[in-house]
């Protein structure tokens, strides 16, 4: 199975952007995904321990960096079912891996350096524990696992193009607020699954705000005041949203391929944040968007992809 095939097996929508890049750029960000989801694979995997997956984790940063053998993690998940798309990728670490060598040098670079952060940042999660405690603590969290994404993304971009390069500064604290807006949507999307596994991470201070607790939050009978922290959290991931809009609508008209990369997780997203909003579906399953909504998207965001007015009201558009 080749690095394309991995890609679309864990993650057909952003293999829809990712593959459409120009093809160098398809390359290195195809292999960036695949690195990242093995961190993530380890980090959400149900039958794996909290002390074993900071672990795994941080050995799995040192492998990134070239200091351990891949054989060292996969020697380590021997006993998990690698039926699991996801779990497949972290049990072929080493094919991974030899993607990575086959990317530039400098392209190289970035992705190890960023990974490698990530995946000690996730581990110290995992030890800290499974509870936010306030909004300052979720953008931590958010920050390992998609903040740093914005910026990997940035430098790769920055290194492919002249034009880009030159506002890499100013892109690049709007890369991790692009980050962050994925992740919060994210979350929201993903409340009751977290929960199921342990993890809650809505910040203890929204809970408090209404008097609700954790575990307070999906009773039924506290729907009302559950609503309204999931709004606090729409609303947070909106703010976060309008500075990847920022980001997007920044980059060269002239690069077409990267602006729809940008474009569609952050129309997708949008659209998702819509579909949330006074749902209290949200508190029982995962909201997601259709394929048709998808397909819609794409189709209209490629007619208008070059002009920043058409694409700033299709976002308020599906935002409504």
């Amino acid at each position: 199975m080749n690095h394309y095939e991995m890609l679309r097996n864990v993650s057909r929508t952003f293999s829809l952007s990712i593959e459409q890049l120009p093809p160098v750029l398809r390359d290195t960000v195809t292999v960036a995904y695949l690195l990242f989801r093995i961190a993530d694979s380890l980090e959400d995997h149900s039958a794996i321990l909290a002390e074993r997956k900071a672990h795994l984790l941080r050995l799995w940063g040192d492998i990134v960096t070239g200091s351990r053998p891949a054989s060292d993690l996969t020697n380590q998940i021997s006993d998990l079912d690698d039926n699991d798309p996801e779990v497949y990728v972290v049990c072929h670490a080493d094919r991974v891996m030899q993607f990575l060598n086959t990317i530039p040098e400098q392209l190289r670079n970035i992705l190890t350096s960023h990974v490698y952060k990530t995946s000690q940042g996730m581990a110290r999660w995992q030890e800290q524990g499974p509870f936010v405690r306030t909004e300052e603590e979720m953008d931590d969290y958010m920050h390992q696992v998609a903040g740093r994404v914005g910026y990997l993304l940035t430098d790769v971009f920055s290194w492919y193009s002249p034009a880009i390069c030159k506002i890499r500064e100013q892109l690049m604290p709007l890369g991790r607020e692009f980050g962050l807006a994925l992740q919060a949507v994210n979350i929201i999307r993903g409340l009751r699954r977290d929960y199921e596994r342990g993890w809650v991470f809505v910040p203890a201070t929204y809970f408090e705000k209404f008097g609700l607790s954790r575990e307070g939050f999906f009773d039924k009978k506290n729907e009302g005041k559950s609503m309204s922290v999931v709004n606090l959290l729409i609303t947070k991931a909106k703010r976060h949203l309008e500075d990847g809009l920022t980001y997007t609508t920044l980059l060269p008209r002239t690069e077409r391929r990267i602006r729809l990369f940008c474009i569609w997780p952050l129309l997708f997203a949008v659209k998702t944040l819509a579909l949330s909003r006074n749902n209290s579906d949200v508190l029982a399953s995962e909201t997601k968007i259709t394929r048709h909504q998808v397909k819609n998207i794409v189709l209209v965001s490629q007619l208008l992809c070059f002009s920043n007015f058409c694409l700033e009201q299709y976002y308020h558009y599906l935002e409504k």
